[in-house]
């Protein structure tokens, strides 16, 4: 077994302490919204993981044309990490959502176009890593699973603009309003200021994630790679 990097220890840490410390400022330094109550925190985990589900397909979108291009497994092996994170967070914000969803709309789940549009984003990726498990041959795998990463990926503009497109009980994007064609923050800095935190804590904590993934990645592509080429004795014609 390879020595851990010192990046990767420091890349770790920094992504825990990061972690504890948004949730000790949203739970312990953060007011309680007037008009939802103490459910409006679930805001600090639901909209990071929003955002850095985003992130984590768009880096699947982006290292699945390199290696359509390139054919190097190297950015299968990216896309292979970052989706799996990205459903992991995926589902968080499926959950969350839900949750968030029960007292502000009097139901976990509804066929909002927003919920709709996220819930077949979750599906697409399942998906993926069914086609990945049932395909044998690991240039094949890469392939078909560098297209389908790709085509996914385009459902994500569609979630984010279905609020504008279709009536959704789904509120618009509360970070942002526009006022004499300039952007400014919709919420006070005492709420802004945390989410903001939140969303880089869990950032980091993608990057911590998807460096770990990698590396057993890679460790498994070489021990694949020994097998094809040193079979078992009882194994060979």
């Amino acid at each position: 077994m390879p020595e851990t990097p010192r990046y990767f220890r420091a890349l770790e840490w920094g992504a825990l302490l990061a972690l504890l410390g948004c949730g000790l400022w949203v739970f312990l330094g953060t007011p309680v919204e007037s008009s939802q109550g103490f459910v409006q925190k679930i805001m600090y985990l639901h909209v990071p993981s929003v955002i850095t589900t985003y992130l984590a397909f768009f880096v699947v979108f982006v290292t699945s044309i390199a290696y359509l291009w390139k054919r190097d497994l190297k950015f299968d092996r990216i896309a292979k990490s970052s989706a799996e994170i990205g459903l992991v967070f995926c589902t968080m914000v499926l959950t969350t959502g839900m949750f968030w969803g029960k007292p502000t709309w009097g139901t976990y789940w509804v066929w909002d176009a927003r919920l709709t549009t996220t819930l077949l984003l979750f599906l697409i990726f399942v998906g993926y890593f069914v086609l990945r498990m049932s395909v044998p041959d690991r240039d094949k795998e890469a392939r078909l699973a560098s297209v389908l990463g790709v085509i996914g990926v385009l459902d994500i503009p569609i979630i984010h603009k279905s609020v504008e497109w279709w009536r959704t009980l789904h509120q618009p994007s509360t970070l942002f309003k526009t006022e004499a064609g300039a952007a400014k923050p919709s919420m006070p800095p005492e709420l802004l200021y945390p989410l903001f935190a939140c969303m880089l804590a869990m950032a980091l904590f993608y990057g911590y994630l998807l460096l770990m993934r990698y590396r057993v990645e890679c460790g498994d592509d070489t021990i694949q790679e020994h097998i094809a080429n040193h079979p078992p004795e009882g194994s060979r014609a």
